[in-house]
């Protein structure tokens, strides 16, 4: 009953939030790099938050106290990307409270001392480095991949499955119906933005489950779930960087946007996502030891690198 309580209530805060973004004009105008081709208001993805928020403290009896913490040192995030996305601030500005958000919660968490990776075991103080850098990354990545209807929306339900169905975290199908309210406004064709509100936000949620736990392949089980998400973003700035492009500047070269040039609908490349990504959430479930994991890994490896060979044939990275 829960759940659709807050699958409700995010469907309510969605209408509500494109109300008032109308209303006050917080559209995201389109440019030459945007996949839309109409002023949208942004910022529903507020209302995912709320709504996951909502859950968190109804079931902060069932959570660990260092991750119930950790998830709330989001609330910087929050407040930042909203305003953002009403009036935009400086990169250095969102970047200094993204960085503050992180460090908070690596506090939180008491730190990462340990990292369980395939057949390794790594220790020491220098992996709190290591995860300050890939939080940080992957807070800003998820923002970098909300570009199309319905595309970081679909992952966060996979993400939010996977959670629930992988590490047995009810927090998990909370994340999955505060989203699914959301989708049903932003499936193609969207009537509202997820903005930085939501996709940074998610992106830093995301971060924190990453390292709340590290041992026993966790962290490969996340980089599986996410995979096509961080793979696409990190090529693509690796591409740029070779190029000698401004890396803060904006630009529309990940493989999922050039999927959409080359003429493939929002929808089609929203809903193989999730078919992908449900794909390797059965092969995990199903075959949960290491050694599994190990080729269900380099699998998800092959096929993601496959889908960006893919899309640059039919759209060429320039």
């Amino acid at each position: 009953m829960l759940y659709i309580a807050l699958f409700a209530i995010s469907i309510v805060l969605t209408y509500s939030i494109r109300w008032i973004a109308n209303k006050k004009a917080i559209l995201d105008i389109p440019n030459e790099r945007s996949s839309h081709t109409i002023a949208m208001p942004r910022g529903g993805g507020l209302a995912i938050i709320i709504s996951f928020f909502l859950g968190v403290f109804l079931l902060h009896e069932h959570i660990e106290a260092k991750l119930f913490y950790a998830l709330l040192c989001v609330l910087p995030i929050v407040i930042i990307s909203l305003i953002d996305d009403i009036k935009p601030l400086s990169s250095s500005l969102r970047a200094t409270i993204h960085s503050l958000s992180i460090i908070m919660a690596l506090i939180a968490l008491d730190g990462v001392n340990s990292i369980d990776f395939l057949v390794f075991s790594l220790e020491g103080w220098w992996l709190n480095i290591l995860a300050f850098i890939s939080m940080f990354w992957l807070t800003n990545l998820y923002n970098f991949l909300d570009g199309i209807d319905g595309y970081a929306g679909s992952q966060a339900i996979t993400a939010g499955l996977g959670l629930y169905l992988l590490f047995a975290n009810p927090l998990g199908l909370v994340l999955v119906f505060s989203t699914l309210g959301f989708l049903f406004f932003n499936w193609h064709k969207a009537s509202i933005f997820m903005g930085d509100v939501g996709s940074a936000s998610l992106g830093f949620i995301f971060a924190v489950f990453v390292f709340f736990d590290t041992s026993s392949g966790n962290i490969l089980i996340w980089m599986i779930l996410l995979s096509l998400f961080w793979i696409d973003a990190t090529v693509t700035l690796l591409r740029r960087f070779k190029n000698r492009e401004k890396l803060t500047q904006a630009h529309n070269k990940h493989a999922y946007q050039r999927l959409v040039q080359a003429g493939y609908s929002h929808a089609i490349i929203s809903s193989f996502s999730l078919i992908f990504n449900m794909f390797f959430i059965a092969l995990l479930y199903y075959f949960d030891n290491l050694n599994n994991l190990i080729w269900v890994f380099l699998l998800n490896i092959i096929l993601v690198m496959l889908i960006l060979f893919f899309s640059e044939k039919t759209k060429a990275f320039r």
